[in-house]
């Protein structure tokens, strides 16, 4: 069963004007391992997710992105205690893709990754569990698909995608100073053992 896959960072008495600099550091890592090093959209949400966005731009893809930290500074011009800053950019994954005649073979797939910095009155305080900043990596599949039987070939791409994930999470933790990293899906289960299971790890 697909899940979300989310990486939530945590500061030490982080003050909101500190937020700025955190998110564009964490946005640019993306770049050195798999991700583009451009900005796609950037959303201010207040309050809370129910509300509309006080402020949405789509700078678009590749060469039409925008820098980290042009993005981030855009967004937070409108800089609140009860608002969450959310920014997509682009990461690259091994996945498998369906051909015709029911051929499948295995391909560098993009997808847009959310990358949501939180005030800390924002939903009631969402930053203690969800933490300062989220990155929110979208379905496990490329790195969880129990369903999916892999030959070597597939394995290794699988492998990949683990190693990539882990790398990203190191730098993103390391570049933006966090305290406490945790990386985490909604099924609420043990996400190393799960990932040790795919690999056919055992301890």
């Amino acid at each position: 069963m697909a899940d979300t896959l989310y990486l939530s960072l945590w500061y030490p008495n982080l003050r909101l004007a500190a937020l700025a600099d955190k998110l564009a550091a964490v946005l640019g890592a993306f770049a050195a391992h798999g991700g583009e090093p451009t900005v796609y959209a950037a959303t201010v949400w207040p309050v809370s997710w129910s509300e509309s966005p006080v402020f949405q731009k789509v700078y678009g893809r590749d060469e039409d992105g925008v820098d980290p930290k042009l993005a981030v500074t855009d967004a937070l011009e409108l800089l609140h205690e009860d608002y969450a800053y959310e920014f997509q950019i682009g990461w690259s994954l091994w996945e498998l893709e369906s051909g015709p005649n029911a051929e499948s073979r295995w391909t560098r797939q993009p997808r847009l990754v959310r990358v949501t910095g939180f005030g800390p009155l924002f939903d009631e305080g969402a930053y203690e569990q969800d933490g300062h900043i989220r990155v929110d990596f979208g379905t496990d599949a490329p790195f969880l698909d129990e369903h999916l039987e892999l030959d070597s070939v597939g394995a290794g791409h699988v492998a990949e995608n683990i190693l990539q994930l882990m790398a990203l999470a190191r730098a993103v933790e390391k570049d933006s100073g966090a305290t406490a990293r945790l990386l985490w899906s909604e099924l609420g289960e043990s996400l190393a053992q799960r990932l040790a299971v795919r690999l056919g790890v055992r301890n």
